[in-house]
C-alpha cells in the first residue's frame, strides 16, 4: 500500500476530500489525491454541470453513464468529482469550465492551469447550493 505525504491544495494549506458521494479520487478515497503513476492528474475538485457533462461527453468522456464495473454510478449536475486536470482547463477553454472547490483542489492542479482561473472559477456554496 502507497503511504501518502500529506498533500495541500492550491490555497496553500490541507487538502480537503471532495466527496465520498459519488466517491470520487484517483484513489477512490474521497479526495483528489496524486502520484506519478495518476497518468490523468486527476486534481480538480468540481461540481459538475449540465453544460460541463455535455462537453465532457462530446469530447469523449462520458462521465453520465454508470459503469457498475468501475463503481462509477454516473455523475449528474451538482456531483463533486476530481477532474483531469487537462479536462478542466479544455473546458475552461471552450466556456463551460465548471465550478472548482479551491479547498480540494490539489496544489499540482497549478502546472496546469492557473491560481487566477480556478479562482475566478470558485464554488461559493450559497442557500441554493
Amino acid at each position: 500500500m502507497t503511504t501518502l505525504s500529506p498533500a495541500k491544495n492550491v490555497l496553500g494549506t490541507e487538502l480537503m476530500a471532495c466527496s465520498y458521494d459519488p466517491l470520487t479520487g484517483y484513489y477512490r478515497d474521497g479526495c483528489c489525491q496524486t502520484d506519478a503513476s495518476d497518468a490523468g492528474s486527476h486534481l480538480i475538485c468540481a461540481r459538475v454541470t449540465a453544460d460541463f457533462l455535455a462537453f465532457s461527453l462530446s469530447v469523449g468522456n462520458d462521465l453520465s453513464t454508470p459503469r457498475p464495473e468501475y463503481r462509477f454510478t454516473g455523475l449528474k449536475p451538482g456531483d463533486r468529482w476530481c477532474l483531469c486536470a487537462l479536462r478542466w482547463r479544455e473546458a475552461l477553454e471552450a466556456g463551460v469550465a465548471p465550478p472548482v472547490v479551491l479547498e480540494a483542489t490539489h496544489e499540482s492542479a497549478l502546472q496546469f492551469v492557473t491560481l487566477e482561473s480556478l479562482q475566478q472559477h470558485a464554488w461559493r456554496q450559497s442557500s441554493r447550493s
